[in-house]
């Protein structure tokens, strides 16, 4: 189970600019992931506005031998540009980061609105742009080792992009004890169709961008209970470790601290007993017990939609988010968005239909939803 990824896109920084590194204690981190025995290193084109990939170089590239690591990125598939552009793009990613080829390489983002366009036309910025066809190209010439895609979207998507395109290696998702069975993330359903299609996993958000990594008491008892020296993140880090064909779990880590804590629980990590994981599924039900709208609430919108989306799912996503040490930086508002899109074919970013929702019991609950959907609205990026 030795797959733990380092994510660089919550680096040490000096004074709160996300673009000026504090490389003392970067380096330090790298040096001690890599001394741990872990070599695979995940950047991207935006991550730290734009120079994350100038920080892998800088403390990882420059500073250790080309065999001695593993490193991937990823292209900007969000950002509108011209097939010259994407050229330049990926030439100038090579640069950032100082290497001849990329051992694994991305297509950021992959998602209905840029797959398929709102319109579900096949005008998205993937196809648009050809950024499939530019990429294969790339990997005949010897700079892509290992081609795939991340992915935000549905699993219905999912399984027609992976047969529509049997060229990717692999597929990065978003993979954790909360996101597992959820409506939107759908994560169980989307690892499945992965390994269906005989794809390796790369698993992103592992601890939920830090919203596992701190539970409700009454979940943490329970975890304690039976592993009392274990941090509660190391829990979701072996549940998402121990699937099969997963090549990496990425963590975002931004102290030395987290670093070895990672790297500690990747060391020792075995997969989970029985024991063990009754006791996740446990604390994992008291975490959405302590949500706005725990599940014997969201049950009263089972059934109901909102301009096409499920309420009990737009619900769920707003329930979780509300529960985050950071609830803007949580990607289920892009999952709502995409959903949006795909069975109503509406921009999130447009004034949306009003639409009046009454539960079974005869309530009212337009303003709920509304106050939910605006929330999702607000922040989805």
């Amino acid at each position: 189970m030795k797959n733990l990824g380092f994510g660089m896109m919550r680096l040490p920084v000096i004074g709160g600019d996300p673009t000026n590194f504090d490389y003392e204690k970067l380096n330090k981190m790298v040096d001690a992931f890599l001394e741990a025995g872990y070599n695979y290193f995940d950047t991207s084109y935006v991550y730290h506005n734009g120079k994350s990939e100038e920080a892998a170089r800088k403390a990882l590239v420059e500073r250790h031998p080309r065999d001695s690591f593993r490193i991937a990125t990823k292209f900007p598939s969000f950002i509108p540009m011209s097939e010259e552009d994407v050229e330049k793009t990926f030439a100038q990613q090579l640069e950032n980061v100082g290497v001849e080829y990329f051992d694994y390489y991305l297509l950021h983002n992959l998602q209905t609105v840029w797959y398929d366009g709102i319109e579900g036309k096949g005008d998205g910025y993937f196809l648009s742009e050809h950024l499939f066809d530019h990429a294969k190209k790339w990997k005949d010439d010897g700079k892509i080792k290992h081609l795939g895609f991340s992915f935000h979207s549905s699993p219905e998507l999912l399984d027609r992009v992976l047969n529509e395109h049997p060229e990717v290696e692999f597929v990065q998702i978003a993979l954790n004890p909360i996101d597992w069975d959820s409506d939107f993330v759908a994560a169980r359903e989307c690892y499945e169709i992965i390994r269906k299609h005989g794809k390796d996993v790369i698993v992103m958000e592992a601890v939920k961008g830090g919203g596992l990594a701190k539970l409700p008491t009454a979940a943490e008892e329970v975890l304690k209970a039976v592993c009392p020296d274990k941090s509660i993140a190391s829990w979701s880090i072996r549940f998402a470790s121990q699937l099969e064909g997963v090549i990496a779990v990425l963590s975002g880590m931004s102290t030395i601290e987290q670093v070895n804590d990672n790297c500690r629980t990747a060391n020792e990590a075995q997969p989970l007993n029985e024991k063990e994981t009754e006791a996740l599924w446990k604390a994992m039900e008291i975490y959405r017990e302590c949500t706005p709208f725990p599940p014997a609430e969201l049950e009263k919108y089972r059934g109901l939609t909102w301009n096409g989306v499920s309420v009990h799912s737009i619900l769920q996503a707003y329930s979780i988010c509300l529960v985050q040490p950071d609830p803007t930086c949580i990607d289920d508002n892009n999952y709502f968005k995409n959903k949006l899109a795909e069975v109503s074919h509406l921009d999130i970013h447009s004034e949306l239909p009003k639409q009046e929702v009454i539960r079974a019991d005869g309530m009212n609950a337009t303003y709920i939803v509304e106050e939910a959907v605006a929330y999702l609205q607000r922040n989805t990026f």
